[in-house]
């Protein structure tokens, strides 16, 4: 089976300075990949890699689309770069302080705009579009707010408005960068839920350094500080981090999860 992306000796930085190397990952269809690691440790500056944002130093990223995927109209994030002469569908939830709130958009015109890779400028959104847009609403729970503005809403409702941007284009992996910071604790459960769905028709990519929410759902982990440690099954548990990352994890229980979450630790390399 071919992954849908590959990642091969990947190095990259900026301003002159490494900050990963020598980083090998395969995400196949249906992964449910958790990233974790100290912050300052890389897991930004590969989501950006992958996402096209960011020109690697070495390595290469390549994509290999599905077949359904590629008889499709083009869509997603197109890659300029040799590695990646395709086009995979991407979807990504960024982190809750890139978004300005005070932009006055609505929840469907969110939604909506994950398809506008599909449309030209000028054209509107074809009916066939709007309906896929109240699909998505329902299914992100969000019904009765559609017209309101993205400031107006709490932060588990903002984060499933923007869920529902980046899985609209029915993208062949979802990335999800460091999505507690917008909960909202009474909707993690929810949002959880939402994912195992979502998982069933496409693979995730979770960046959290919350360990313990990720270790709720997915079936593999990568722990990024410099470089990348794999670990592909979900037999994580707490002893296997500490024992292979020497990484500290205190069990807090707060809400109706025990959560774990990374000390500050530093790796022996």
């Amino acid at each position: 089976m071919k992954p849908i992306i590959e990642i091969k000796n990947l190095s990259a930085g900026y301003d002159g300075r490494t900050v990963l190397h020598d980083v090998n990952l395969s995400i196949y269809e249906r992964d449910f990949l958790g990233i974790i690691g100290p912050n300052g440790g890389g897991k930004t500056t590969l989501i950006k890699c992958i996402l096209g944002l960011l020109k690697p130093t070495g390595g290469e990223i390549i994509f290999n689309v599905p077949k359904e995927a590629s008889s499709t109209t083009s869509t997603g994030v197109s890659f300029q770069s040799s590695s990646a002469k395709s086009q995979l569908l991407l979807g990504y939830l960024p982190q809750y302080s890139t978004i300005d709130r005070k932009f006055p958009i609505s929840v469907e015109e969110v939604i909506l705009s994950g398809l506008s890779i599909q449309k030209s400028l000028t054209s509107r959104f074809t009916p066939e579009q709007r309906e896929k847009g109240r699909q998505i609403i329902s299914r992100m729970g969000l019904e009765g707010l559609e017209h309101r503005s993205i400031g107006q809403l709490s932060g588990g409702q903002l984060q499933r408005a923007l869920l529902g941007r980046a899985i609209i284009s029915d993208p062949a992996v979802l990335i999800l960068d460091e999505p507690s910071t917008y909960i909202d604790k009474r909707f993690e459960a929810r949002l959880y839920e939402l994912l195992a769905e979502i998982n069933k028709e496409c693979a995730i990519i979770l960046v959290s350094h919350d360990i313990g929410t990720v270790l709720q759902q997915v079936k593999s982990i990568a722990c990024v500080n410099e470089t990348l440690d794999y670990h592909p099954d979900t037999g994580v548990t707490t002893e296997w981090l500490e024992r292979n990352f020497n990484c500290p994890i205190e069990l807090l229980g707060h809400g109706t999860l025990p959560h774990r979450v990374l000390g500050e630790h530093h790796h022996h390399h």
